[in-house]
């Protein structure tokens, strides 16, 4: 048996994973790491902690199946998208903790350059809008605050990266600094159009071009491991941003397919084919993939909060032991009895993007129980779920057939049945749900000849239960509404 090798570095924790020919998971470790929160708003890694956790999980999957270096072919990575590192080339050290894609600080960057009318350029050009989440703004302000580092940037001293760059230039030890186009995307600085990073929008952000990583195709013989990582070299042959990944994991390879990962918040990807859509309803255009020179685009909507709403209701409230408690509790009840949860803690993500919005709960009466609120919050998933995909219909102007599914949730089968009939369309969830991993994998094995092509991919996929609509397109429709209403008084309360 051969296997390759998936890193899977993600916000929390870093996990590697042994995948088979059949896409089977033969193995896995995951390790958690410290976050750091310097002020509200704020969040950053320690480099070395990301890559410390990321090879000890590595060592350890071989370890503990017993499975010998020997047997795997090759190394695939995915990682937390937009986290933005800064180090020193000769020395390898960061000049400043990773700042993490939820960090805020750079607000006020952003707004700058709204303000002074930028905006649409950055979005004609990257498909993104000007927000504190992309690395972009996280470079300036790095460069900004550590003494001297713009002039050490210029002279060629220091590399950026995101995390996938990260981890490819420790593991070849500064041997190769690349990242693939999928990452590239993410950063306020990547072309979509030209496939190229963009000297008007470095010159925008004064970044200079010498820090940057060579752009890659997502799947490729990029180089091999230094000796002394592994006990035998291994090549490094794919690249993608975590959801990207997951994309490719679910076999959405043709235009119009959706998948969705539920997790601390959703992220949302519809395959548009090889012409990027620019966004009317406050999407994100994104690269989903790049094989062999040739780019297939997403639309991307992300929700804040979703599975981070049961973790709300079980450690601020109590009203659960553990998050797995939620379905038994909503499920007592046959309805949330006209109660709307917003969960806006954070602010609301696509297609709104207001930052200002905060949680509200509607609808409450004197027989409103825990059971009811419990329902109101599972059904608050689905219901910005539909936003973003209403969203995409319109954008793209493909109607949504069916909703791939993936993540922590997915075993929730109260919440996959009324996301169903919310939609009024089928919602299909996989035996596999490592699609993060499995789509990293996937285009390391495709570089490799491991598996011969896409079509070979999606004969891996195997359906655990298609979820199909059992409630009326009128009930949809009229519950739709409702949470519609909700949202725009939620807006209201902070403008």
């Amino acid at each position: 048996m051969k296997y390759i090798l998936s890193l899977d570095q993600g916000t929390t924790s870093s996990r590697a994973i042994l995948i088979d020919k059949t896409g089977a998971i033969c193995g896995k470790a995951q390790k958690e790491f410290k976050q750091i929160f310097p002020q509200p708003g704020w969040v950053e890694h320690d480099p070395n902690d990301i890559w410390s956790s990321q090879i000890g999980v590595a060592t350890e999957v071989l370890a503990h199946t017993g499975i010998s270096i020997n047997d795997v072919e090759g190394i695939g990575i995915a990682n937390q998208r937009e986290t933005t590192i800064i180090w020193d080339r000769k020395t390898s050290k960061p000049i400043f903790n990773a700042i993490v894609w939820q960090d805020r600080r750079t607000t006020d960057i952003c707004q700058k350059l709204k303000n002074e009318g930028k905006e649409e350029l950055f979005r004609k050009k990257t498909g993104l809008l000007l927000d504190p989440y992309f690395s972009g703004t996280k470079i300036r302000w790095i460069l900004d605050r550590v003494p001297g580092a713009q002039e050490r940037a210029r002279r060629g001293e220091l590399a950026f990266g995101t995390v996938d760059s990260w981890l490819i230039w420790k593991l070849t030890e500064g041997k190769l600094h690349i990242t693939d186009a999928s990452n590239a995307s993410r950063t306020l600085l990547y072309n979509l159009f030209t496939g190229e990073w963009d000297s008007e929008l470095l010159d925008i952000l004064q970044i200079p071009k010498e820090i940057l990583p060579a752009v890659c195709d997502s799947s490729g013989m990029y180089g091999n491991t230094s000796t002394p990582i592994f006990s035998r070299s291994l090549p490094i042959c794919g690249i993608a941003g975590d959801q990207q990944a997951a994309l490719f994991g679910q076999g959405c390879l043709q235009e119009g397919m959706v998948k969705n990962t539920y997790g601390t918040g959703c992220f949302m990807l519809m395959n548009t084919g090889t012409k990027p859509v620019l966004s009317k309803n406050n999407l994100l255009t994104t690269v989903a993939y790049r094989l062999e020179g040739k780019t297939t685009y997403a639309l991307e909507g992300s929700v804040f909060i979703a599975g981070a709403v049961v973790q709300w209701l079980k450690d601020n409230f109590g009203l659960i032991k553990k998050s797995s408690d939620i379905e038994k509790l909503a499920a007592s009840v046959p309805d949330s009895n006209g109660v709307f949860f917003v969960p806006a803690f954070t602010g609301l993500g696509a297609p709104y993007w207001n930052p200002y919005a905060r949680g509200s709960m509607f609808g409450l009466s004197r027989g409103t129980t825990s059971a009811h609120v419990a329902r109101a919050a599972l059904e608050s998933i689905t219901y910005q779920v539909a936003d973003v995909i209403k969203a995409m219909e319109s954008d793209s102007g493909i109607q949504i057939k069916e909703l791939r599914v993936d993540g922590g949730a997915v075993v929730n089968n109260l919440l996959m049945q009324f996301q169903s009939d919310l939609l009024q369309a089928p919602v299909i969830r996989p035996q596999v749900t490592e699609l993060t991993a499995l789509g990293a994998g996937y285009l390391a094995g495709l570089a490799l000849g491991f598996w011969k092509n896409t079509e070979e991919l999606k004969e891996n996929w195997k359906l655990d239960k298609e979820f199909t609509p059992a409630s009326t397109t009128e009930n949809a429709k009229k519950l739709y509404s409702k949470w519609l209403k909700a949202i725009e008084i939620t807006q209201l309360w902070i403008e």
